[in-house]
């Protein structure tokens, strides 16, 4: 079986010179679909490549967010442990709201008073409450303020200028 082209040559309906124009033509079509092809292969390779360089930098993005949080819950633990102020044999308790809920600890009267003048604050670590300085409260709740549950205001004493004691100071730790 011969071709098309053989046939309608053979039957003179259309000349050598016509075939060969219409031959070339379909060529060059095939010839451009393939680049066609390969452009839109390049072109998908391109884009598939982008994508997958914005997926990584999300992803970086989201780790490095991670190991920053990490850190500050690192240092906040770090600052507690090591500045916190000890009471084991509290004998007055301390009730405080920790959210909705009212929690309390056992002190004695020297931190109370210490913790009611705000020169001291209860912070939250994992489970328990700790005692540190205010001074620390305060460095921890830039880190993060749900930490600190009770931090008073530190008081301003007023003093009376017709107070003939006013050169007398009662130190803090006096015990009556």
């Amino acid at each position: 079986m011969s071709s098309l082209k053989d046939q309608l040559l053979k039957a003179g309906l259309v000349d050598k010179k016509k075939a060969q124009q219409v031959s070339k033509q379909k060529h060059r079509q095939k010839q451009q679909g393939k680049k066609t092809d390969a452009d839109e292969a390049k072109r998908l390779a391109q884009q598939a490549r982008e994508e997958k360089a914005a997926k990584d930098r999300e992803l970086n993005r989201q780790r490095q967010l991670e190991a920053e949080q990490k850190a500050i819950v690192a240092q906040i633990k770090q600052l507690i442990e090591t500045n916190e102020v000890r009471c084991e044999d509290g004998d007055q308790a301390y009730n405080f709201t920790d959210g909705s809920k009212i929690k309390r600890i056992y002190l004695d009267d020297l931190l109370t008073g210490q913790l009611s003048r705000g020169q001291l604050a209860i912070v939250r670590l994992d489970e328990s409450y700790k005692l540190v300085p205010a001074k620390v409260a305060e460095r921890i709740a830039q880190r993060d303020a749900s930490i600190v549950v009770v931090l008073h205001e530190k008081k301003d004493e007023v003093e009376d200028e017709d107070d003939p004691y006013a050169d007398y100071k009662i130190p803090d730790d006096l015990m009556w």
